[in-house]
């Protein structure tokens, strides 16, 4: 994340139209948070065409959420040292280019490659388009409304592309949700010298980027996911998988060391003192992992066993997003009344019951039984998560480090994500091979392991709950957290899991502009 979150902005010139840089920025932030959206419900169509197996279809997701998780903070860091716009510039154009690559790919080595392309340009655009409005409106209310605006107009730009991407499925083919981004593309590219002026930290332009550190903890967790991935079809105890592991931990390790070493590292190991930060992290690795696995399996329950179009699925997930909604502004009030321990739990634990209901589910014409109330129960319960877990996370954190809290919950999303859809996809193509082997039609292996997945997620957010219960300290938001806590509710995106995260916020960022706009 950019350090451009704890400096003071400078008043925009008068040449500058803050106006026109908030809404270039924001179709640029919509671009890239849209894109993981429509993919999702897309999901089943690119596995039939271009011929991915149920193991390596994660991938399309995987691919994307790891590289973007993993050049985050460097993302963050080169924005401020190279050039806000600059980056911007230079992401947008990765992003586009590797969209239209991702359009025309006819093998899976090829699409999937252009996928961790456009997690990279991810990496670059979203941590320079929150810095460039940090550094275009003055701290305070101007900012503020700059922030929420700027975010809600992501959020909306998530929660649009279910529909959207099950639209442009129908209506064309899976190869345009990737093609759509390159006219958006070429428009923020034609604008952005015209209208962002180019902007850079000051002392930024000395010292590393730590680029090393980067690599270590991309290519570590790259290396734990496939394996956990493969190690089904290798064998638990065979030489390459623990081989796999045993280069994953290196990796990571060797992060560690380097982030202890380097002068200016990506991720200051100090900052995990603060125990609300680093037991926030940790329940949002275990619920992360859990809600990426269950929106990819339930998208293909809802497509390969019940028959729905992808626009159907579209509109399938419209019930958790309207009750997300309303949760969430439950539990910003209820934050406010008793602290985000108590809340985070609850919301954890009306989560894992939503995961059990989805284990009911029987393959025959079940969403109004079984899938339906699980979406209402998940909505609730994720709304009543995601923002206590960011407040938490923001809690005691100085107004130097905001960026990076905000910038390490957003990492550990797609880490957790990217893990958690690994381990359910194990324990789903277990269950299938021996269902299959057993004799069952597709269908009903298929649901026998996706059922399989569903209580796999329940036991990662049961885990949540014990994690957050134990770890999480009782303390109270203070009326100096507030500038951090802004930075982080406004940022926040969940790209492997549709939209929850980031819609869940936006609603929790209102009510506090609201609430601060009525007692001035």
């Amino acid at each position: 994340m950019s350090s451009a979150a704890a400096s003071p902005a400078p008043r925009p010139v008068s040449r500058v139209d803050p106006g026109a840089v908030l809404a270039l920025v924001a179709v640029a932030q919509v671009m890239v948070v849209l894109d993981a959206t429509v993919v999702n419900v897309a999901l089943p169509t690119i596995k039939r065409d271009v011929g991915f197996s149920e193991q390596s279809l994660s991938w399309v997701l995987n691919a994307y959420t790891l590289v973007f998780g993993g050049f985050l903070l460097l993302g963050g860091r080169l924005a401020d040292r190279l050039g806000r716009r600059r980056l911007l510039v230079a992401g947008i154009a990765l992003f586009a280019g590797a969209s239209l690559v991702c359009g025309v790919s006819q093998s899976e080595g090829m699409l999937l490659g252009a996928r961790a392309a456009q997690g990279l340009g991810g990496a670059l655009v979203s941590p320079a388009a929150l810095s460039i409005i940090l550094t275009t409106f003055a701290e305070g209310p101007e900012r503020n409304r700059a922030l929420a605006v700027w975010g809600a107009i992501a959020g909306a730009g998530g929660a649009v592309g279910l529909l959207l991407g099950g639209l442009i499925v129908e209506a064309l083919t899976w190869r345009w949700v990737f093609f759509i981004n390159v006219p958006i593309g070429a428009v923020v590219l034609a604008l952005a010298p015209r209208i962002i002026p180019e902007s850079r930290t000051e002392s930024g332009t000395q010292g590393g980027y730590d680029a090393e550190g980067a690599l270590a903890i991309t290519l570590g967790t790259i290396a734990l996911v496939y394996t956990l991935i493969k190690a089904d079809s290798w064998g638990w105890t065979s030489g390459r998988t623990l081989a796999g592991f045993a280069i994953a931990a290196a990796l990571i390790v060797a992060f560690v060391v380097i982030e202890h070493r380097q002068p200016e590292p990506l991720v200051p190991l100090r900052i995990f003192s603060n125990r609300g930060l680093a037991a926030s992290d940790a329940t949002m690795l275990v619920v992360a992992a859990a809600l990426f696995g269950v929106f990819f399996f339930c998208t293909l329950y809802l497509q390969q066993v019940l028959g729905y179009s992808a626009l159907k699925t579209g509109v399938a997930y419209l019930p958790l997003s309207l009750t997300l909604v309303g949760a969430s502004a439950l539990a910003s009030r209820f934050v406010d009344r008793f602290t985000p321990k108590p809340v985070l739990a609850a919301g954890l634990l009306i989560s894992t019951a939503g995961f059990v209901l989805l284990t009911g589910v029987s393959g025959h014409s079940d969403y109004a039984s079984h899938v339906l109330p699980a979406m209402l129960v998940l909505g609730t319960g994720l709304g009543m998560s995601f923002v206590p877990i960011t407040i938490a996370a923001t809690n005691g954190v100085a107004a130097a480090d905001s960026g990076l809290a905000s910038g390490l919950l957003n990492t550990t999303q797609q880490v957790g994500g990217s893990l958690g859809i690994a381990i359910l996809s194990s324990v789903s193509n277990s269950r299938v091979a021996s269902s299959l082997a057993a004799g069952s039609s597709l269908p009903v292996a298929l649901t026998h392991g996706f059922k399989g997945a569903f209580l796999a997620a329940a036991i990662l957010c049961a885990l949540g709950v014990a994690v957050a219960l134990v770890l999480l300290p009782g303390r109270r938001r203070k009326p100096e957290d507030e500038a951090v806590e802004t930075v982080a509710l406004s940022f926040a995106r969940c790209p492997g899991a549709p939209y929850c995260g980031h819609l869940a916020r936006i609603v929790a960022l209102g009510r506090r502009m609201r609430s601060a706009v009525s007692s001035s």
